[in-house]
């Protein structure tokens, strides 16, 4: 079975949108970029909510949309599921009822809608809440429902439009994990659109970029964020990331190196990623000694100011990883100069394990 095919061309009031994209069957495929990059109007030609001046769109081996024979499947015959930033639960109706819908609407007999239904909210961790209506549930529980009302019809295609973003900060984590969790075992072909770099390291294959209605980037999720080649990517991939697997004290990356951390709700052993900020990177001239618990080499790539402070891009030394490829750190200018710091020479990194947040990733 296919994944999703998309091409489409749209003029609305000054704004164009001209683009084309696949997504292989069981991929997940971040869509970034910033406000006004054509994100919204990607997300309504897929799910039927808007129609392209011209193009076609064919999700699962199925036509869903051509211009060019007139072929238009509305909205609600398309397959397609969505989970938005608000949950939008019918209010009137029981989570187990909310869930059930989406089968119901498709011809399923009830008993077996509310059989799926009831493991679907089992699988996203709200089995017990099954009776209860949204305004008993906490804004974390409802997006819980909600992603379980998605994935009932078993749709071909999966809209998550920015799903993290109203949660609080406690909440955000625990969901990111059981949306990498649930998304892989399912195998769902989904379009994350987001503006969180976490988001779609964690939960994205692959990473396109939006710019006026184009694609102006596109690869690999951690190859993009690592190496930014747009304003925007530049700008939302503020982190430091280091690839790997979880282990017992943190991270272990390929090549057999030990990152110290605290892990977000991942096992060991699992495809993980390292992330902490470049402010919480000192650089030393010799291998520092004392509390750092994370210390490498590396080469000075580049030097950049950012106002009050200069970023250290760092790449691999003549004999080191590869993975230290595009971390940063950001110091003042009076250590750049104390450090004599210009590209070509190779310094030490340190982070404490404190600041190191170990994520699962998506695989």
């Amino acid at each position: 079975m296919t994944g999703v095919e998309l091409a489409a061309r749209l003029d609305r009031d000054g704004f164009a949108l001209d683009l084309e994209l696949s997504v292989a069957q069981g991929e997940v495929v971040a869509v970034l970029g910033p406000n006004g990059a054509g994100k919204s109007t990607l997300l309504g030609i897929l799910s039927g909510l808007l129609r392209p001046d011209s193009g076609r769109v064919r999700v699962g081996g199925r036509t869903l949309l051509d211009t060019a024979d007139g072929t238009f499947v509305p909205a609600h015959r398309r397959g397609v599921g969505l989970l938005a930033q608000e949950p939008l639960l019918f209010p009137h109706l029981s989570a187990l009822a909310n869930v059930a819908f989406g089968p119901r609407a498709h011809g399923v007999p009830r008993a077996a809608a509310e059989e799926r239904a009831r493991g679907l909210l089992g699988d996203v961790g709200v089995a017990g809440l099954a009776g209860r209506r949204p305004a008993q549930l906490s804004g974390g529980q409802q997006q819980r429902v909600a992603l379980a009302r998605a994935l009932a019809p078993q749709p071909g295609l999966l809209l998550l439009d920015e799903p993290l973003a109203a949660l609080d900060v406690d909440a955000a984590p625990a969901m990111r994990s059981l949306l990498r969790r649930v998304i892989a075992d399912a195998k769902q072909t989904a379009l994350l659109v987001t503006h969180d770099a976490l988001d779609a390291l964690v939960l994205a294959d692959r990473v396109v970029v939006l710019d006026r209605g184009r694609i102006v980037e596109h690869g690999p999720a951690r190859e993009v964020l690592a190496r930014p080649r747009s304003a925007f990517s530049a700008r939302i991939a503020g982190l430091d990331l280091v690839p790997g697997s979880a282990d017992a004290t943190g991270l272990r990356t390929a090549d057999g190196v030990g990152l110290h951390g605290h892990a977000v709700e991942v096992a060991d052993g699992e495809p993980a990623v390292a992330v902490f900020p470049p402010s919480a990177v000192s650089v030393h001239a010799a291998r520092p000694q004392g509390s750092p618990r994370n210390v490498f080499r590396v080469r000075v790539a580049a030097l950049e100011p950012r106002g009050d402070t200069v970023r250290v891009r760092a790449a691999a030394p003549g004999d080191g990883p590869g993975w230290v490829d595009g971390l940063a750190a950001d110091v003042t200018p009076a250590a750049v100069a104390d450090l004599a710091l210009e590209p070509g020479h190779e310094v030490w990194f340190a982070v404490k394990a404190t600041e190191v947040a170990i994520h699962g990733r998506h695989t």
